[in-house]
């Protein structure tokens, strides 16, 4: 889609239920539409939308090996209650490996910055990449939402994704913590609190699958 295409495709569709958003997303795709998720805190929400209009979606999962115990039982639990087509990617190296290696996960600080980008490179970034290659969606699905961090506020419920050249459509862009709450509670699904993204380091930050530095570090053959 063109600049203008998707400046249009936001307006009509901004107010428009996430089941609508997603019929159109997929409507584009020409069956090459996927779903991202890492288990996190709502991940239910869009994994039930998304799998109500396509049930045998693709759904990319890079389990980077840091996941607690708690995500990984939440992860099992979801997988078979709504029946995913789970994609899981995994690291070239094992956290065991990274962690003997390279000194493990780094602490979120200012100073620290490089290494928490290296991190995320090599257990995050270097295996969504591989996925994203194998399953070559022409439209990923995600749940970005606008109230999630500062980097997410500027974005809309369509965008154009240069780091993996593809459509991102967000269904649930617009939905508040509360909406998330509503539609777990309507529809009894899980719902996972003790989750933690190390690629990330704390929740102000972008792990860069959706930022610019994701893509240089993508670019420069990760």
């Amino acid at each position: 889609m063109t600049p203008d295409q998707i400046t249009q495709a936001n307006k009509e569709l901004r107010g428009k239920p996430p089941l609508e958003i997603i019929r159109w997303a997929i409507g584009q795709a020409k069956g090459r539409a996927i779903v991202s998720t890492n288990f996190r805190p709502y991940e239910a929400v869009i994994l039930h939308l998304v799998t109500q209009v396509q049930p045998d979606i693709p759904v990319l999962w890079v389990d980077h090996g840091y996941n607690r115990a708690a995500t990984y039982t939440h992860a099992e639990l979801v997988k078979k209650r709504l029946q995913l087509n789970l994609k899981a990617y995994l690291p070239e190296v094992t956290a065991a490996h990274y962690d003997a290696a390279f000194g493990g996960m780094p602490e979120p600080t200012p100073e620290n910055e490089d290494r928490i980008k290296a991190f995320s490179t090599a257990m995050k970034l270097e295996p969504f990449q591989r996925g994203m290659k194998e399953l070559a969606p022409t439209v990923w699905l995600t749940a970005l939402r606008q109230v999630q961090n500062p980097n997410r506020a500027g974005l809309d419920i369509v965008s154009e994704d240069k780091n993996f050249n593809s459509l991102k459509v967000s269904p649930l862009f617009y939905w508040s913590d509360a909406d998330m709450e509503k539609h777990l509670a309507q529809h009894h699904l899980p719902n996972e609190w003790d989750y933690f993204d190390p690629a990330k380091a704390d929740e102000k930050r972008e792990c860069g699958l959706h930022a610019s530095w994701g893509g240089e570090k993508l670019g420069a053959g990760v």
